[in-house]
This record gives C-alpha cells, sequence and structure tokens, in this order.
C-alpha cells in the first residue's frame, strides 16, 4: 500500500494512525505545506489522509495554495482512491465537494462525546456513542450525495461519508497523550472559558483506555475505507 498525508502543522501528524500505516507496511509520503506546497502524482499512491491544522479552509487569501489543495482532493475522490480527513481534513473534503465550511455556534475542544446518527444506508457506523477528542471552531454543511454519519451536542455534523472511498470526520480519532500535549502546547490560547471547551489539564488527563478506545476505532475506518469491494 501507498498512502499519502496532506499536513498543515507542524505539531498536528498522523499519530496514532502512524501505527495503523506500520502494520499495513505501508509505504508513506507526505506533502507538508508548512514547508512547500507541491503535491503528488494523482494515481502515485492508494490511500489519501488528510491532516488537521490550524488555518480555515476559507484562508485562500493568505494561503493560496489551498485551492490547489481541494482540487487534488476533488480530483482523488473522483477517482475512487480511499479518502480519509480530519478535522481540518473533514472541512476541506467538505469545501471541496461544494459545501459550506463556517463558524460554529461553539467551539469545541475536549473529550466530549459523539453519538451515531441513525442510516439506512450501507455506511460505515459509529458506536452509538462514546467520548472523542475534539479541537475545533469551524464546522460544515454536508456536501451533495453525503450521509451524515455521527453528531455531537454542540456540532451537528461530526462525519460523513461519500460513496464506499471517502470519510470525514471532525473529532480526532488519531491522537495520543504526546499529541493532545502538543495541541496544548502550541494552541493553548483558544483554551479560553466556553460551555465546550475543557481546560488543558482536564485535556491531558483523559485515562490510557480513552485513547486505546478512539485508536481502535480510527484502525476499523481505516481498514474499511482500504477493505476490497465486492
Amino acid at each position: 500500500m501507498k498512502a499519502h498525508v496532506l499536513q498543515h502543522a507542524p505539531f498536528e501528524g498522523l499519530a496514532g494512525i502512524a501505527n495503523w500505516l506500520t502494520a499495513q507496511k505501508a509505504d508513506v509520503s507526505y506533502s507538508r505545506f508548512f514547508e512547500k506546497t507541491a503535491l503528488p502524482p494523482r494515481d502515485g499512491f492508494d490511500l489519501l489522509i488528510v491532516m488537521g491544522g490550524p488555518m480555515s479552509v476559507n484562508d485562500e487569501g493568505e494561503h493560496p495554495w489551498l485551492r490547489g489543495e481541494k482540487q487534488f482532493i476533488r480530483d482523488t475522490i473522483a477517482r475512487g482512491t480511499p479518502v480519509l480527513g480530519v478535522c481540518l481534513g473533514a472541512q476541506l473534503i467538505a469545501s471541496a465537494l461544494g459545501a459550506r465550511v463556517f463558524r460554529n455556534a461553539q467551539k469545541e475542544i475536549g473529550w466530549h462525546p459523539i453519538e451515531a446518527v441513525p442510516t439506512n444506508a450501507d455506511v460505515f457506523r459509529f458506536p452509538e456513542t462514546l467520548p472523542v477528542f475534539h479541537w475545533h471552531g469551524e464546522t460544515f454543511d454536508l456536501p451533495p450525495g453525503a450521509v451524515r454519519l455521527a453528531r455531537s451536542a454542540a456540532c451537528a455534523n461530526q462525519a460523513f461519508q461519500i460513496g464506499r472511498r471517502t470519510l470525514a470526520l471532525q473529532f480526532h480519532l488519531e491522537v495520543t497523550p504526546e499529541a493532545v500535549q502538543a495541541f496544548v502546547d502550541h494552541c493553548g490560547d483558544e483554551l479560553q472559558p466556553a460551555p465546550y471547551v475543557q481546560t488543558g489539564p482536564e485535556l491531558i488527563a483523559a485515562p490510557p483506555t480513552a485513547y486505546t478506545e478512539i485508536n481502535t476505532l480510527m484502525g476499523r475506518v481505516l481498514n474499511y475505507l482500504t477493505a476490497p469491494i465486492c
């Protein structure tokens, strides 16, 4: 397997996803937009992973490479290559497919539960409820053809699926204790008192079982995306 990663900030890397890729013996390449904006050939990989970042998908004036990245994501989805978007990555998928990305009514930062949205569609199934890690202030409308998979008290659209090969997650299933510490170190100024914003110590105090649960679920997501279609 060849996987390509679109990374937007040095402190938002693969974290627990790296373990899954190692288990698959994947050959992993990167576009690190904080270093250079080059993108690989559209047919040079079997899985595209679009990671998070502190910028907005609407910041094309400040980050003009966002236009090319959205076109790249759109083309990859059209080819039928598996695509996973995480947080900003989910918002980029939504924007690339014509949906609106905008400021959410509440910032959502911390360990908050998501709930699965009932559907009769043949899609990935999230647990009925599960505390997961969030760090976002924006949200998205669903793009045409999307099936909503999850919601939370603070954010109606937490996950969606397009076809069989594209999954967009507003939340972070990949984080490890080190990754959460990096969020706090680099973005701690966002931890202002609000209904769905936890403190730094609360974020860091999550037990090991919380990480095991979400990392296991991320593995299930990736297995689903990359499984052969009968």
